[in-house]
């Protein structure tokens, strides 16, 4: 692929800006300015710079990010900063999504990508992904509590229960609990439902991924395909 392919698929802008990039020496391959937009090179494990920061190419982007809270999972926040604030702009220009939602006050694993079909397996109710949540709870966690979650909790405007595939106290204040599906404010409405009521949400895996214990909040990272395969374990 010729370089100034190279920069545009991985949103460094149009064809024209990445063209001056190029052009104005902005760009180096192994280390070596390059001024040849039309110069090609091997993708396969290519890392290239930009103004001396190093890019790894990725024909598709697969992000784990730890969303801390007072960010909104939208490019268009209504009260709070987008998630997208916190990732470079180069994945808002290749058309980078997020893999379903988290409130703005829930912290943890959020996946994006710019695979359309990626995004659609881990959102759609019918490919039932498990997600684990922890929930800091008002009041003591009880037995009757988590047995109402297993056994399933009526919503307010839902005619099927919404059930916890597991539901298990962490601590006094400290639930964790897991579900396939995605519905709105779904794990706060269940805990409430149960008799109790969530302080903070905080979600720690999705499928057989959990977010890195040392990626900090508001940090993300590269999904490798060791994790892209662990995360579609479902089992």
């Amino acid at each position: 692929m010729n370089l100034e392919s190279i920069l545009f698929s991985q949103g460094f802008g149009t064809r024209r800006q990445c063209r001056g990039l190029i052009a104005d020496a902005r760009v180096s391959v192994a280390g070596e300015s390059c001024t040849d937009p039309l110069a090609d090179f091997d993708t396969d494990g290519l890392v290239f710079g930009v103004d001396d920061e190093s890019w790894p190419f990725h024909e598709r982007a697969y992000l784990a990010l730890n969303k801390p809270a007072g960010y909104e999972c939208s490019r268009d926040p209504q009260h709070h900063l987008s998630v997208f604030h916190l990732l470079p702009p180069q994945f808002a220009e290749r058309n980078v999504q997020c893999v379903g939602r988290l409130d703005q006050d829930t912290t943890g694993l959020l996946l994006l990508s710019d695979d359309g079909q990626f995004v659609h397996a881990f959102t759609s109710p019918k490919r039932k992904v498990p997600k684990i949540y922890v929930a800091t709870t008002r009041h003591p966690v009880d037995d009757a509590q988590l047995q109402a979650l297993r056994d399933g909790v009526l919503l307010h405007g839902e005619r099927a229960p919404s059930v916890a595939l597991a539901a298990n106290a962490r601590g006094e204040h400290e639930l964790e609990l897991s579900v396939l599906e995605g519905k709105y404010h779904q794990v706060k409405r269940m805990v409430a439902a149960a008799g109790n009521r969530v302080e903070a949400l905080h979600r720690e895996r999705i499928g057989g991924y959990t977010l890195p214990a040392d990626l900090a909040p508001g940090a993300w990272k590269w999904l490798d395909a060791a994790e892209l395969t662990a995360l579609r374990n479902t089992g």
